[in-house]
C-alpha cells in the first residue's frame, strides 16, 4: 500500500491548506470560504490525511437523514497512488455509517478514470449521469451510489 498517513478530523486551522489542495487537483476549486463553512457545518465530516505534519489529502462529505453525498476527495499529486485517497474514503464511509446512512452518492467526471476506479473499488456502482455538471471543462459527471449495509 505505500506510506500511511493519520487520517484526522479537519479543523477551521486547515482552511489555508486545503484551499491549497483545491488550486492544485481541482480545474473549478472551492474558495477558502466555501471550505471553512464546510469545515464548521452540522451534519459534515471533513478529514484529512496528515503526513508528518502535513497535510496531503482531504475528504469531506455530509449527509441527511439516512442518505450522505461525498463532495469532494483530493490528494496531493506527489502523493497519489499510496493508499491516501483509499484511506480517506474508508474513513468517510465509516463515519457517515456511523451517522446512520444507508447510502452514499457522488459526482465523478466521466473522464477521470483514477477516481472512478477508486470508487468502484471501493463497491460504488453508476446510478446515473449529469449532463455538463462539470465547467473548466465542461463535462458530464457520473452519479455513483454505495449501499452502505452493515458497515456500521
Amino acid at each position: 500500500m505505500g506510506v500511511r498517513c493519520r487520517i484526522r478530523r479537519a479543523t477551521p486551522a486547515d482552511t489555508p491548506r486545503l484551499a491549497e489542495l483545491e488550486r492544485q487537483c481541482f480545474s473549478d476549486p472551492w474558495s477558502p470560504e466555501g471550505l471553512r463553512e464546510m469545515l464548521t457545518a452540522s451534519h459534515v465530516i471533513a478529514l484529512v490525511a496528515d503526513l508528518d505534519q502535513t497535510v496531503v489529502g482531504y475528504a469531506i462529505a455530509r449527509w441527511a437523514a439516512d442518505s450522505g453525498e461525498i463532495l469532494n476527495l483530493a490528494v496531493a499529486p506527489g502523493h497519489r497512488r499510496t493508499g491516501t485517497a483509499t484511506g480517506l474514503l474508508d474513513a468517510l464511509l465509516d463515519g457517515l455509517a456511523r451517522e446512520g446512512v444507508r447510502d452514499v452518492y457522488l459526482e465523478v467526471r466521466e473522464s477521470n478514470q483514477a477516481a472512478r476506479a477508486l470508487y468502484q473499488g471501493r463497491g460504488f456502482g453508476v446510478a446515473g449521469m449529469r449532463r455538463a455538471y462539470y465547467r473548466y471543462p465542461n463535462e458530464d459527471a457520473l452519479v455513483l451510489r454505495l449501499p452502505l449495509d452493515g458497515r456500521a
